[in-house]
């Protein structure tokens, strides 16, 4: 039996809406850590994007997970040790101890990138870059950091707290400049007293 560490969030109120944490799966155990946790009635987010995948005799088509080991919950903290308790399910991403939650803002643009089907992909991780916000179309308001590839425009939108990033076409004429602090630290995983299961 796994150990439960101490994982109540400061300052979480119980008419406070639960914030969003990062929970890290198991290689290749993401969908089925977000079907067992969405079936205790966790809401659960684990964003996709289609890939094409080549062998010799034939192309298949795969919905993949854009932040590959990870699917983000929302959810009350009494709840923790159905969590911990999860098949696949191997630690939660955390700092000091305790789980961190995840900015609201972070979960949605790669919500709205998703629900738009816009093309997108897993980017890695960028420290540097101009960091711009889309001033027109379904991603209106999004900031990110405009990447050039070839001769197309990306936009990257990073979970910070996962050092992840997302990769989505944009026209370099819909961003403008801003300018934002950036973050001076790294994750740590909350440890668990035993190993992942098989």
């Amino acid at each position: 039996m796994r150990e439960i560490p101490d994982l109540a969030v400061p300052g979480e109120e119980p008419n406070v809406a639960p914030g969003w944490y990062a929970l890290y799966t198991r290689h290749q155990h993401e969908g089925n850590v977000a079907r067992a946790l969405a079936s205790k009635g966790f809401e659960v987010f684990l964003p996709l994007y289609s890939a094409d995948h080549r062998w010799k005799d034939r192309v298949k088509h795969l919905s993949l997970p854009l932040f590959p080991c990870y699917v983000f919950l929302r959810g009350p903290c009494e709840r923790w040790p159905e969590i911990l308790a999860t098949p696949g399910f191997h630690t939660v991403v955390g700092f000091g101890g305790r789980p961190a939650t995840i900015p609201r803002s972070e979960i949605e643009a790669v919500r709205r990138v998703v629900e738009n089907s816009i093309k997108a992909e897993p980017h890695p991780f960028l420290k540097s870059g101009d960091r711009v916000r889309v001033i027109a179309g379904p991603l209106q308001g999004l900031e990110g950091i405009l990447l050039r590839k070839k001769s197309l425009w990306k936009l990257v939108l990073s979970v910070e707290i996962l050092q992840r990033s997302v990769a989505v076409e944009v026209d370099a004429i819909m961003v403008e400049r801003v300018h934002a602090p950036k973050l001076g630290f790294a994750p740590r995983w909350l440890p668990t007293s035993a190993p992942a299961r098989s």
